[in-house]
């Protein structure tokens, strides 16, 4: 009974690491740095992974017991490549926890502000949000992101009519930043 708990995460592991290549292709796709304000920067790479994975998880979080399973483990593998990002930027052993935990807070923010966002269908709000946390620090200069706003939104509705077996083999896509 114990072994065939290691042998079905040995089974997600395919299927986690197939999906999680396919959501970090996404988030590099050169559309978003080149046409819709995203900064071509470790933070801005950052903000994008984060987009590309709150909507994965909007996807998954009524998917079956093993949906679930997997993108938790999805949650677990952005993690671990943020941690490790962090040590080759050089950052010591004793600053990544700290670090990894401002992470933590930021990406679970951008997941409540886009999730309300995307709900009420309100691409302005959303292009608000996008704003703010791309460009912190920005005044009327920063790049508009309704673009962004709008690809995200329609990414979440090409995404909810995937099937369910896309979620349990690992194969749910996203659109391109080429609408």
């Amino acid at each position: 009974m114990v072994f065939g708990l290691f042998r079905k995460k040995n089974n997600n592991r395919a299927i986690v690491d197939r999906q999680y290549s396919i959501l970090t292709q996404a988030a590099r796709q050169p559309g978003f740095y080149l046409h819709m304000g995203v900064p071509d920067t470790v933070m801005g790479r950052f903000e994008m992974l984060a987009v590309v994975m709150i909507l994965y998880f909007r996807r998954t979080k009524g998917a079956s017991v093993s949906g679930q399973e997997i993108a938790q483990e999805i949650v677990d593998a952005f993690f671990q490549d943020l941690d490790h990002s962090m040590r080759e930027l050089g950052i010591g052993d004793q600053g990544v926890p700290k670090r990894m935990k401002k992470f933590a807070g930021m990406f679970y923010g951008r997941l409540e502000s886009y999730a309300t966002a995307i709900d009420g269908a309100d691409a302005d709000a959303l292009a608000a949000a996008l704003r703010r946390n791309i460009y912190p620090q920005a005044d009327e200069a920063a790049p508009d992101m309704r673009a962004l706003s709008k690809w995200m939104m329609s990414a979440s509705e090409m995404l909810s009519a995937q099937p369910e077996d896309a979620v349990a083999t690992g194969t749910v896509t996203l659109p391109s930043p080429d609408l």
